[in-house]
């Protein structure tokens, strides 16, 4: 049995036809004709039904043909990845990372790996509620760090990274902290809720925690929403190690609210189950899954 066989089964079956198949593969209908009965020969199988205008497959065809299309996937991959390593590094790596990400460890890893590859560029980008796996669904994206919500698992490659406390906040003089009580969802409406707006098309959307009816103040990155909240003009959730020090100081207060305790959210390094990485997106990979802060 050869690969040729098999290839040609697969380009009779996803071209519908003899003929087409015999356009696509640039062979001879008689050559296709006579690689299929060698592979039936081989295998004892009768693999097309010809008794219709179209060839089709049996059902013993179409068990084998399952099996064929892992086979000529499987070689597709590993000649994709021998492309990679025999070529040199490629120009750019790009890497989504969710907006609420801890960046000191991921720079360090990027920076150690910037020695090794110095020739290759390195595009970080910062993407919120969906964004990054959007990113790396529509291949603009090599690797990502995000939550894995909304991702079919088994289109995806993931390791955990970290997890990052995602706090309620609020300045100490604005209302809600002066209450002194535990808020429900209701109460909370008539407050400004300072939201990060999500930078996906919404086909991954994660957005989640926010009042529904309610004020609200939508922004383009947490910096941003971070001075909003410091200067008293709503309340929000941020990311704890981006507020460890308003908090010791004082300048900032954790809410209790009802609707929206604490929430652990649980970073993953992504990339997608198909097709290869690059040589340098592939040591980077290694190095974030090996080496997750926590």
């Amino acid at each position: 049995m050869k690969l040729e066989q098999l290839r040609v089964l697969d380009g009779i079956v996803t071209q519908g036809s003899f003929r087409k198949a015999s356009e696509a593969l640039f062979k001879s209908q008689p050559a296709l004709s006579q690689a299929i009965k060698s592979l039936e020969e081989e295998t004892g199988l009768t693999l097309l039904s010809r008794e219709g205008y179209r060839p089709v497959l049996t059902s013993s065809g179409k068990a084998f043909y399952r099996q064929a299309r892992i086979v000529l996937d499987q070689v597709q991959s590993l000649k994709e990845l021998a492309d990679k390593l025999s070529a040199s590094q490629e120009a750019e790596v790009r890497i989504s990372v969710s907006a609420t990400c801890p960046l000191t460890p991921l720079l360090s890893v990027i920076g150690d790996l910037k020695h090794e590859f110095p020739a290759t560029d390195i595009r970080l980008m910062s993407d919120a509620m969906g964004g990054s796996a959007e990113r790396l669904m529509a291949g603009e994206a090599d690797l990502v760090v995000a939550t894995l919500d909304g991702l079919a698992s088994e289109a995806v490659l993931t390791a955990p990274y970290t997890t990052v406390n995602i706090v309620p906040v609020a300045h100490p003089d604005y209302e809600p902290a002066r209450r002194g009580k535990r808020l429900s969802n209701a109460d909370m409406r008539a407050y400004v809720q300072v939201v990060v707006a999500g930078t996906g098309r919404g086909q991954y959307d994660q957005s989640r925690d926010v009042v529904h009816d309610g004020l609200r103040w939508t922004v383009s990155d947490f910096a941003a929403k971070k001075e909003i909240v410091c200067a008293g003009m709503g309340w929000g959730g941020i990311p704890d190690h981006l507020i460890a020090d308003e908090l010791e100081r004082g300048e900032l207060v954790p809410l209790d609210l009802e609707g929206y305790p604490v929430r652990h959210s649980q970073l993953h390094v992504i990339r997608r189950r198909e097709g290869a990485l690059g040589v340098v997106a592939h040591a980077l990979w290694e190095r974030l899954t090996s080496a997750a802060p926590s």
